[in-house]
């Protein structure tokens, strides 16, 4: 009877603007179907992950603070990341079917402008935090970190050119997300609003 509700449910929070489901880091996944085991029909549902933690012990009103700016910080940051990866992926496929070099630089101008039309009003109103934030989850999404990406796809002389002005407001594109060290924290926060559970 339960298995029967759960599709009902879950139509309803794709509904309710205020679920995790309208947040576009999060992609719902709920599967049912049924299987033979030993000559009987059961039925499974395969749906998202849920993560367990132990509760967290914040001990002061700046840790609650701090760790609520993280969490608004990932749903702001983590969908550009995830559209970057995306970008990227479509972006080198695409170059790769263009007969020479020529028009593929032409196609990376064409590119690159879109992105700056596209992206250059979301990136102003980004905050210190959440931009430096935003570069260790490219590296996370992307497995490479933004300076190779931007050596990658717009040359040594860019790449070092967009690092010395990131280096001026004390980030660096070279920063490498470390999920099983320092963003211990950020991957739990990442992690959860990816399965809808922030």
């Amino acid at each position: 009877m339960l298995l029967m509700l759960l599709p009902a449910l879950f139509v309803s929070a794709q509904d309710d603007p205020s679920s995790a489901a309208g947040d576009p880091a999060f992609v719902p996944d709920v599967r049912l179907a049924k299987a033979l085991v030993d000559g009987d029909s059961v039925l499974f549902m395969k749906m998202n992950n849920v993560y367990v933690y132990p509760v967290m012990e914040i001990k002061s009103e700046k840790q609650r603070k701090a760790f609520n700016r993280l969490v608004t910080n990932v749903k702001k940051v983590l969908p550009i990341a995830k559209e970057t990866n995306k970008i990227i992926i479509e972006t080198y496929e695409y170059m790769q079917t263009l007969p020479d070099q020529k028009s593929r630089d032409e196609h990376m101008k064409k590119v690159e402008k879109e992105i700056y039309q596209k992206y250059k009003p979301r990136m102003k109103k980004l905050t210190y935090s959440q931009g430096k934030l935003l570069i260790k989850l490219v590296n996370r999404e992307c497995n490479s970190s933004s300076y190779d990406i931007v050596k990658a796809f717009m040359g040594p002389i860019r790449a070092g050119f967009w690092q010395a002005f990131a280096w001026t407001f004390g980030a660096s594109l070279k920063k490498k997300y470390k999920p099983e060290t320092t963003d211990r924290l950020t991957e739990r926060v990442v992690l959860m609003v990816e399965a809808g559970q922030l």
